[in-house]
């Protein structure tokens, strides 16, 4: 993949709505895995059970890529921008009011759904303002996202420890929604791109092949980073020993260091290949979980933990980069198929982790985490040599 151009990087204002709105939505996700054992305790879950939560937040995602770009299309992206950030508040809210196991998942679906809504046009807005750029911006739109879920965990654990309860922290979030309305709502949002000359003008040509290789890829690396996004905090209660809100609290090393890494990651972005950047991250990634998995010491597994999290920090930024590279004049149709991935990834990864769990224990379960991993990067080397000999062809021809 070639570097972003030598041009300033701009941000406009709507490049700074689409950073805060992805800081919004990622937000929201972000609680589930420090909520986890308190829903656990209220609803009486079983792992299995715990992972269906993740399962219907996958569900909604899954729905939200088969239909985004069909909704952009027919009535716009502006619409499906707003109303997947409308949508997501209202299932903050019934989550939060919410004591039965039917409706909890209900709200969790409905969760998943508008926000891939919103983070799919939020990802074909931004590779279409910054083209070339794209890389630098879909990063630094993750850095926002780090920074908020690095917040997630210290507002449920801090609303618990001071009385409140965890339910603030949903409440909290509303109130935020109700405040960027209030600054951005007025604000035009760029509808699709008009296709180009010699693409197919009714927009339903086929992603390249090259796409679907990437895909696979998001696939892969969301379901590194949903296993530990959503069963971290029980690894830390059940395994290392920690109390259900320390916990909670520690979970909050883990996005710290994906908003450390997700910061680097978008200055490398400048100097550095995308694929090139992903095996870094992979390799860090290979560094720090085996420490969080297998350490008998308490503070060695929340290093490993930290160090983990500077690794997955970049490996769903930097595959979506390359895969809506791949397919640059059909960004919102790219960018539903990634939320497919994205939701297909949530639903299997987290439930066949928690399904294992009740099997054989949730340490011995992370050993799926190890295999994906290893998976990850042979994909990676595969793809990245087919497209290596398929531009020296092409340079040969020229």
């Amino acid at each position: 993949m070639a570097l972003a151009p030598n041009n300033p990087f701009v941000r406009d204002r709507l490049t700074w709505l689409a950073y805060i709105m992805l800081a919004y939505m990622a937000f929201i996700p972000a609680m589930l895995s420090p909520l986890m054992p308190f829903l656990r305790k209220e609803l009486n879950l079983s792992y299995t059970m715990g992972g269906l939560l993740s399962s219907a937040l996958a569900v909604g995602m899954i729905l939200a890529g088969l239909t985004s770009d069909r909704v952009a299309h027919r009535w716009g992206r502006r619409f499906a921008f707003w109303s997947g950030g409308i949508g997501l508040t209202m299932s903050a809210l019934c989550l939060a009011l919410s004591s039965q196991v039917v409706l909890t998942i209900t709200a969790v679906l409905s969760m998943g759904y508008f926000g891939s809504l919103t983070l799919a046009m939020i990802q074909a807005i931004l590779s279409d303002r910054h083209g070339a750029q794209r890389a630098i911006a879909l990063t630094e739109s993750n850095v926002a996202a780090s920074a908020s879920t690095t917040l997630a965990p210290l507002f449920v654990g801090g609303f618990q420890s001071v009385g409140v309860g965890w339910r603030g922290a949903l409440y909290l979030a509303a109130a935020l929604f109700a405040l960027i309305a209030a600054r951005f709502f007025k604000d035009p949002v760029p509808d699709i791109q008009p296709p180009t000359l010699g693409s197919n003008p009714g927009g339903r040509q086929k992603l390249p092949h090259s796409f679907w290789v990437y895909w696979i890829v998001i696939c892969l690396v969301v379901s590194i980073e949903w296993c530990l996004v959503i069963w971290g905090a029980d690894y830390l209660e059940n395994v290392v020993g920690l109390s259900k809100t320390n916990a909670s609290t520690m979970m909050g090393v883990f996005f710290a260091a994906m908003l450390i890494g997700r910061f680097m990651g978008s200055r490398m972005t400048r100097v550095m290949p995308s694929t090139i950047l992903l095996l870094i991250a992979l390799g860090v990634t290979m560094v720090g979980f085996p420490v969080f998995w297998l350490a008998r010491f308490a503070p060695l597994n929340i290093v490993g933990l930290f160090v983990a999290g500077l690794g997955v920090a970049n490996l769903f930024p930097l595959s979506l980069s390359v895969a809506v590279g791949a397919a640059p004049q059909q960004t919102t149709t790219a960018s539903a198929r990634v939320s497919l991935g994205v939701g297909t990834a949530v639903l299997l990864a987290p439930l066949t982790l928690g399904w294992t769990a009740d099997r054989v224990g949730l340490q011995n379960a992370y050993g799926i985490e190890a295999l994906l991993l290893v998976i990850a990067t042979m994909v990676i080397l595969f793809s990245s040599r087919i497209i290596a000999v398929r531009w020296l062809k092409h340079e040969k021809n020229t």
